[in-house]
């Protein structure tokens, strides 16, 4: 009896044996396999944080705020500025900061003058520009002064000085001031600030550009330089002189830069596709021009 207590024990006891070599081996798999899947997260987290180190998740962001960047579109009350007209905004993406687009006006005071719009020195005017032709903005409007700082003040719909859209945008490509003489006026013989043929941008109130531009049909010198240079008359000058010799009568404020007797009429502005090429030199951001624009 004592032999066959004994080798039920034995038995019993190798079953338990069998039981906890199976238990054993199940934790040490179970051990392995959280081992290696502890060491594919701490993997993954190294690559991952390698990779945002790196900026990988940045790039689309950053291309994508980098356009955005590219200009700021700013809001205008029209209820508060009645002058203003809502022909909404233009794209904050894609926008072309290189070449040049060819800008052409049809006024009913002769022939039509072409410009050339430098992309690269001033993208948001170019665009806005462009954004506004497209929505006939200009057409049929007129060129309301005739300033006597030598330039054909155009693009306000209203005529008041005051209108423009809905949306502004900062200044770009103002030029530098030139070196005062000891009098305090720009030494002799240096180039214009806005040489004739420019075409800027006037921003009301200053720091504010919307649709307002003045296309110089002569050279202006000045200390205070205050209008971003967008392009250059390339041809059709005769024309843009040809408006500034018009006579002129008070405008209402004491100024006499209103044409006197003949209203001067955009017929129609357009603006043409991005030209991928090097701009032509014009007036800069230092005050100088190399070239002076065709008068044909």
């Amino acid at each position: 009896m004592a032999s066959s207590r004994d080798r039920q024990r034995k038995l019993a006891r190798a079953k338990l044996d069998r039981q906890l070599a199976r238990r054993a081996a199940v934790a040490r798999r179970r051990r392995q396999i959280q081992a290696g899947v502890g060491a594919t997260l701490v993997l993954a987290l190294i690559v991952v944080g390698s990779a945002w180190a790196l900026g990988t998740f940045d790039r689309d962001q950053e291309k994508k705020t980098a356009a955005e960047d590219v200009c700021l579109w700013t809001p205008q009350d029209a209820s508060a500025n009645t002058n203003l007209r809502d022909v909404g905004t233009p794209a904050t993406e894609g926008l072309p900061t290189s070449g040049t687009r060819t800008m052409t006006v049809v006024t009913n005071q002769g022939g039509p003058f072409t410009a050339e719009l430098d992309l690269a020195a001033a993208p948001c005017a170019a665009a806005s520009l462009a954004h506004l032709s497209s929505r006939s903005f200009y057409d049929n409007t007129k060129c309301h002064e005739i300033t006597t700082e030598g330039a054909v003040r155009c693009g306000d719909p209203s005529g008041t000085g005051l209108g423009g859209p809905t949306y502004s945008f900062y200044d770009e490509n103002v030029p530098t001031a030139p070196s005062p003489s000891p009098s305090a006026s720009p030494a002799p013989g240096q180039p214009a600030t806005y040489p004739k043929g420019t075409i800027a941008m006037v921003a009301n109130p200053p720091g504010a550009n919307g649709s307002q531009l003045l296309v110089f049909f002569k050279d202006f010198t000045t200390a205070d330089p205050k209008y971003s240079i967008v392009g250059r008359v390339t041809g059709g000058l005769a024309t843009v002189e040809k408006i500034g010799a018009l006579p002129t009568v008070d405008n209402g404020t004491g100024a006499k830069v209103k044409p006197k007797d003949d209203d001067v009429v955009i017929q129609s502005l357009t603006v043409g596709e991005q030209a991928e090429s090097s701009p032509a030199p014009s007036a800069s951001a230092s005050g100088a021009a190399t070239a002076t624009p065709s008068a044909g």
